[in-house]
């Protein structure tokens, strides 16, 4: 029994030592917690702008000591930190502020939210002009709900851009578990950068794997996320087409904007037969005021600030992702 109780209280402790040292909590912003080699139960991030600005907090679960996960926020807080950046290149900050004056809120009863698609593509934006792979995909399933609201006949292409999100995180998880048996069979923490942590780390991977082929169609997550790239400056063009269209009472209808926007952006790559199903979902579509209600205001008026907003945010997104691509020469992968 006294050698028990010998060994015993000195398990105790070097014990509660252990856990105590795995609470370690980085400070920072989401994108942080990629670049931490520890887990991170939580990161606040704290904004006090004026008297009216509050404090928005968010739960990073970084598994395999490695991968960030940004989870749903019902706090829109940190939405009022963007802001519009230049259109002609990318900006190297790590987030950008858009202008608050907005007074963005969530939005009671309703699906898509854009304080949250803010706040995605916010965690979006990493390190060196670079795009957090996970905060990318969760921007996506929020425009998927925007793009629900716009009717049913678009779910053409929500199907599409859901199937390419999937395959993406199936190569994430198929990643980290090659990263978590790597790290377990060498008792210590791989230095090497998880692959499918950013479209950076992502693409020059695949690049050297030899998974990206220039000549033949693969399922490489390179050629996906060039899809879910130029689905991007779809929606970019038509937010873009709506603000230009003003307020005016005669102008273009939504399907016509949508219409222009797919023309520009995505038909130069669609078969006819699926050029012809999207004329026709556009033909179907609701008149500009639908869009009053997904964004949660009344007015044209009140619309406009907040559409610009997430212009701005989402070109600053496409603009990195672009860059990215193009150092590759991965714009037109087959």
């Amino acid at each position: 029994m006294r050698v028990f109780g010998q060994y015993f209280l000195p398990a105790v402790m070097l014990t509660v030592l252990l856990f105590l040292s795995s609470l370690w909590l980085p400070q920072g912003r989401v994108q942080d917690c990629e670049l931490s080699w520890f887990p991170c139960l939580s990161i606040l991030s704290e904004t006090k702008k004026h008297s009216t600005s509050t404090a928005g907090s968010c739960f990073c679960s970084c598994f395999s000591f490695l991968y960030p996960s940004v989870p749903q926020v019902e706090s829109a807080a940190t939405a009022g930190r963007l802001v519009s950046t230049s259109s002609n290149k990318p900006s190297n900050r790590n987030n950008i502020n858009l202008n608050n004056s907005a007074g963005i809120g969530m939005c009671p009863g309703q699906s898509f939210q854009v304080s949250r698609l803010l706040l995605y593509l916010n965690a979006a934006l990493g390190p060196a002009s670079d795009v957090m792979l996970e905060p990318y995909l969760l921007c996506w399933e929020e425009l998927i709900k925007f793009m629900e609201a716009l009717g049913p006949l678009v779910g053409f292409f929500t199907g599409k851009v859901q199937e390419k999100i999937t395959l993406i995180r199936l190569l994430m998880e198929e990643e980290t578990a090659k990263f978590n048996f790597l790290s377990d069979s060498q008792f210590t923490h791989n230095p090497q950068r998880h692959a499918y942590s950013s479209v950076r780390s992502m693409l020059e991977a695949e690049l050297q794997r030899g998974v990206v082929n220039f000549y033949r169609r693969t399922d490489s997550g390179s050629r996906t996320l060039l899809r879910l790239h130029r689905s991007l400056l779809w929606l970019q063009l038509l937010l873009e087409k709506v603000v230009d269209e003003g307020r005016s009472d005669g102008g273009r209808t939504l399907g016509a904007l949508c219409a222009e926007a797919y023309e520009q952006a995505l038909a130069p790559y669609h078969p006819w037969l699926l050029q012809q199903a999207a004329q026709l979902a556009f033909k179907a579509m609701p008149n500009r005021a639908a869009l009053l209600p997904i964004v949660c205001v009344r007015t044209q008026e009140e619309a406009e600030p907040i559409i610009r907003i997430i212009i701005a945010a989402i070109r600053e997104v496409h603009l990195r992702t672009q860059t990215e691509l193009e150092q590759r020469t991965m714009m037109n992968l087959p």
